[in-house]
């Protein structure tokens, strides 16, 4: 959804699901190249009709400049997670192959853990953070979806 970046366009967007009790999964708002317009990247649920009802009611929004929906058409989609892990002498090593393995960046070392940044697509984020539970997961944070057309 892009929007004019605006004091409350937030609190429509996100009043419109919450009052017609859709739910939203993941939230991520930014700016673009344009600082007068943010990009908000919603992933919700529902079947074709209820997303097809969801578009209608944003482009109805004051402040939505255009709606698009991904769910047809070729997109490239990441996601950021940052995932501390415990770690001993003995499975530090393994986690940091892993964590090379998977081409993310441990970003906090500390003497029983280890803090890594992880990009991808939603699979591979899943399967990092999965392979890391073996470890114990102390803590973790995501952004939640983006995603760009391709064309």
């Amino acid at each position: 959804v892009l929007v004019e970046n605006k004091f409350g366009v937030l609190t429509r967007v996100t009043g419109l699901f919450s009052g017609r009790g859709y739910n939203i999964d993941t939230l991520n708002v930014g700016p673009t190249e344009n600082p007068a317009v943010s990009r908000m990247t919603i992933v919700t649920r529902g079947d074709d009709a209820t997303v097809d009802q969801i578009v209608k009611q944003l482009n109805k929004l004051i402040n939505v400049l255009e709606v698009r929906d991904f769910r047809e058409g070729e997109y490239v989609d990441r996601e950021l997670v940052l995932l501390k892990v415990g770690v001993d002498a003995r499975s530090r090593a393994e986690v940091m192959q892993i964590t090379d393995i998977f081409r993310a960046k441990i970003v906090d070392v500390q003497p029983k853990s280890l803090t890594v940044e992880i990009t991808g697509d939603e699979s591979k984020v899943e399967k990092f953070i999965e392979l890391m539970k073996n470890f114990g997961v102390l803590d973790l944070t995501r952004t939640g979806r983006i995603a760009m057309k391709r064309k």
